[in-house]
């Protein structure tokens, strides 16, 4: 794995994180216990800082990256990510805050200033456009994404069981390790 530290920070990592050989971690980030961050990943917390929270599985091919404070945006824009998230593979995740129990489809881009709130799935190839806010309990589609119905409960019990099922996998691979 290649944990960099930028400038003075240092990535910092929960207990039990998982993070792939050939994923990149730098910077102001910190991961939650038991997350995993799978192969060539990026999370860039270099000009701003990145939070993932515990249980969250990053996948493969997923840039995360934040917006420097500037004279267009005076405060810049941080990365949070919250507990029990499945970010799907090839997602980039720049500047926006996602709150906990979702599931974020392959390909997916979430823009600065966004906010996906709890119980939200979004599907795969969508366009979450700057500032936009997802209501919680629904599924949202399409470039940009729009609201398409309420979530069942089978759905929003399948956040628990992602994250269950990428504890399980990432634990396989950090046994493998030892």
């Amino acid at each position: 794995m290649t944990i960099r530290k930028f400038n003075q920070h240092q990535p910092q990592l929960g207990d039990k994180v998982y993070v792939d050989q050939t994923a990149l971690v730098v910077g102001n980030v910190h991961i939650g216990e038991d997350s995993s961050i799978w192969p060539m990943a990026v999370l860039r917390g270099d000009v701003h800082s990145i939070h993932i929270g515990a249980r969250t599985s990053i996948q493969d091919g997923t840039v995360c990256h934040v917006t420097h404070a500037g004279p267009y945006d005076p405060e810049g824009h941080d990365l949070y990510v919250g507990d029990n998230v499945t970010i799907g593979h090839k997602a980039i995740l720049h500047g926006c805050r996602i709150e906990s129990n979702c599931l974020i489809g392959m390909g997916t881009v979430v823009m600065d200033g966004a906010l996906i709130k709890e119980n939200v799935i979004v599907g795969a190839n969508s366009l979450v456009p700057p500032g936009r806010v997802l209501e919680s309990g629904y599924l949202w589609v399409g470039s940009p994404a729009r609201k398409i119905r309420k979530l069942t409960e089978e759905e929003t019990d399948f956040f628990r069981y992602s994250a269950d099922n990428y504890v399980k996998l990432k634990n396989q691979y950090l046994d493998q390790d030892d």
